[in-house]
């Protein structure tokens, strides 16, 4: 990945590929994370978020975080020296790109190959910085547990979406009871053992999506039994079916 500096506490990070994986890393600067057209996941100890174009990620300065892109994407990140970023959240968040954050986020990249008026790039950013929106509750995140046993049985369960897992199976195989199972998962997720489990197929099935597979074969890959009931809880989910989703975001364009 290619960084220019758009001001002198930006920098503006750009890759359009098929495809990309960028390993656990940290930055000192606060990063926003967004993909023009195709959908990105970031990945950070609290949790996984896979975003398609009318979200970003926000990532404070520090967090490691990995990277990574669903078939062809358009990457742009900004590096936000953490003065710019007082008052902003502490912790990963979804950021909801309006039409005009997501102007102002191109024109800095463009500042960023063909520098001009620095009074002009400060404004640019001082207006990014006032229009980020944070989303308090966001359906394209899936919270990591901290506790030890609990996170290897969550990845356990992410590595086969099609694994069907009963509340009493999974009490059983942390040596718990069914209460205090769930108990243990809401604390450490914020959601039911259930909800966590749907979520988990939602963002499956999102990069599924994004890489161009039937609606079929997603939702047999994600353990639904028709692609009518697979589409249902993607309704729910998102507010609109699969296709009118990718349709709307293929261009950049669309805000759920």
């Amino acid at each position: 990945m290619l960084g220019r500096t758009a001001t002198d506490r930006i920098t503006v990070v750009s890759q359009d590929a098929h495809r990309f994986v960028r390993a656990r890393h940290a930055h000192p600067q606060a990063q926003l994370i967004y993909a023009i057209g195709g959908v990105v996941s970031v990945t950070a100890p609290a949790g996984t978020w896979v975003v398609p174009p009318s979200r970003a990620v926000w990532v404070p300065a520090g967090i490691e975080h990995e990277t990574k892109s669903y078939a062809t994407v358009q990457f742009r990140a900004l590096l936000i020296d953490p003065a710019e970023a007082k008052g902003l959240p502490d912790a990963c968040a979804v950021v909801e790109v309006t039409p005009l954050l997501r102007e102002l986020i191109l024109r800095l990249a463009a500042l960023a190959e063909t520098p001009r008026d620095v009074e002009f790039s400060c404004a640019v950013t001082r207006l990014l910085l006032l229009e980020l929106a944070f989303l308090p509750v966001e359906p394209l995140n899936l919270p990591t547990p901290q506790h030890m046993q609990l996170a290897r049985f969550c990845d356990w369960i992410q590595s086969d979406p099609v694994r069907a897992v009963s509340l009493e199976e999974a009490a059983s195989a942390l040596h718990m009871s069914r209460s205090s199972f769930m108990r243990l998962f809401r604390r450490e997720t914020g959601l039911s053992f259930a909800h966590w489990r749907q979520q988990a197929r939602l963002l499956h099935a999102l990069s599924l999506l994004a890489e161009g597979q039937s609606i079929l074969n997603v939702a047999l890959a994600c353990g639904y039994d028709s692609p009518s009931a697979f589409s249902a809880m993607f309704r729910r989910s998102l507010g609109r079916s699969p296709s009118e989703y990718f349709g709307n975001f293929a261009g950049g364009q669309g805000r759920s």
